[in-house]
């Protein structure tokens, strides 16, 4: 294989020749935000400067420089129904008419509620404005209700910015470990967090043996390590357990509503205590919701009066608003739909299969892991197993070579990792558009 980091200081050359207005928009925003973005999270593509976006719609961005995107990143999950769907446009802009926030909750709250019990099944719900949010409220109630402490989560989870879930697991004793990366660390979240590896149910039945464990936070699927998804027969096991030990069971589908309409845990039947959805679920807006079961509400609605009066820890003041509400409202009826996910299933299925043939017609030793409208491209010979197997195959040169090599070419792909999301605007000529360029890609690594 060629040097790719000689191929990759080639691409950047070219980004820097061909994106002038990025460039000069990356440098003027220094004076202004910190690492010159709003979020430090957008510094993170491989690009020598973050891409200036001027315009989004469909499948489709277009940046300060007028070059066109195929949008497979799809704000990492919140465009996954595409940029500004029109139904939604027009529910933001009616409701910007008539009041914001309020406080207090709109008439909209009966639709929407019912709306969320239709897609997702659970009858009772409760709103946030982030995932991240969604799933601290989520832990608190688990454990006001069940009295224990300990939360377990699987070594490489993802559930955004709660401290409780930004832990390691030390490979060799199994120990929780604080995560390296993370700023401002006061508290040793060992004490009251549990790590386990994915997909390995005797380690999940110890850790929850210990008869302290409030609950079982966890994604259908790792999608912050690529994408492994749970080996056959893991996840009906593992409910199983949680319920044998009085451990409430949280899905967090944040990323995994691609799976199919109502999420993996709904097609699957999982049954959860809680279910915690972000990002795309109001289309894009800032909007998470929580979901959960009956008994559990009546539990939450026990603890909840037991409690002295104050402030419960749980809810901001900007949760449910009534411009939230519209735009949930127009995304529950308009964007989680059978026909959208017939749309973006067959598509995906479409490029996983294009991707898989172009890989074993050039003997690359690599795999694409899919979970409906969502997949990975992983740089290793074998679908992952657990977090630790993908460190072990990391690939990180080459994925950023990959990304930043289409990007030049107007291809977008998620930077954190290789994935791609197929929206209902995705079509069959986008997906032939990025199978061209990983030709392109394939014969540079030749």
């Amino acid at each position: 294989m060629v040097d790719i980091h000689t191929l990759r200081d080639k691409e950047r050359q070219r980004f820097t020749r061909t994106h002038p207005a990025s460039m000069a928009q990356a440098d003027a925003a220094r004076r202004h935000y910190l690492f010159g973005v709003p979020l430090h999270w957008m510094r993170d593509w491989p690009s020598p400067a973050t891409l200036a976006v001027e315009h989004a719609q469909g499948a489709t961005l277009t940046c300060a420089d007028g070059h066109r995107y195929t949008d497979f990143c799809l704000g990492d999950t919140g465009a996954m129904f595409g940029h500004s769907p029109p139904v939604l446009a027009r529910a933001l802009a009616e409701q910007a008419t008539q009041g914001l926030t309020c406080m207090l909750p709109s008439t909209r709250s009966v639709a929407v509620g019912e709306g969320l019990q239709r897609v997702f099944g659970l009858p009772q719900w409760q709103m946030a404005l982030s995932a991240s949010d969604a799933n601290r409220f989520a832990l608190r109630w688990a454990r006001g209700v069940t009295r224990r402490p300990m939360l377990l989560v699987f070594d490489g989870c993802y559930h955004g910015a709660v401290d409780d879930t930004l832990v390691d697991m030390d490979p060799a004793s199994g120990r929780t470990l604080p995560r390296a990366s993370v700023l401002g660390q006061v508290h040793n979240h060992d004490r009251f967090t549990r790590v386990v590896p994915f997909n390995d149910l005797s380690a999940l039945e110890a850790a929850l043996a210990q008869g302290d464990v409030a609950a079982l936070l966890a994604e259908p699927a790792l999608t912050n390590f690529g994408l492994v998804p749970p080996a056959e027969g893991f996840w009906p096991a593992a409910r199983e357990l949680c319920r044998r030990h009085g451990v409430l069971f949280i899905m967090d589908e944040t990323h995994t509503v691609s799976t199919a309409l109502g999420g993996y845990a709904r097609e699957h039947r999982l049954d959860p205590d809680l279910l915690v959805v972000g990002k795309a679920v109001a289309g894009g807006l800032p909007c998470a919701v929580y979901g959960f079961t009956a008994d559990l509400a009546r539990r939450m609605t026990q603890a909840k009066e037991a409690a002295p009066d104050g402030h419960s820890g749980i809810g901001t003041t900007l949760a449910g608003n009534a411009l939230t509400l519209a735009a949930l409202d127009a995304a529950l009826t308009h964007l989680h739909t059978e026909a959208n996910y017939r749309h973006m299933l067959s598509v995906a299925e479409q490029l996983e299969q294009g991707l898989v043939e172009r890989i074993h017609r050039a003997g690359q030793p690599w795999t694409v892991t899919r979970l409906g409208a969502r997949m990975e491209l992983q740089f290793m010979d074998h679908t992952p197993r657990d977090a630790q197997d993908v460190r072990d195959h990391a690939r990180s040169d080459l994925e950023a070579f990959t990304h930043l090599f289409m990007l030049n070419r107007g291809v977008l792909l998620t930077p954190f990792h290789s994935m791609m999301l197929v929206s209902p605007a995705t079509t069959a000529a986008h997906v032939q558009q990025l199978l061209g360029v990983f030709d392109e890609l394939l014969a540079a690594l030749a």
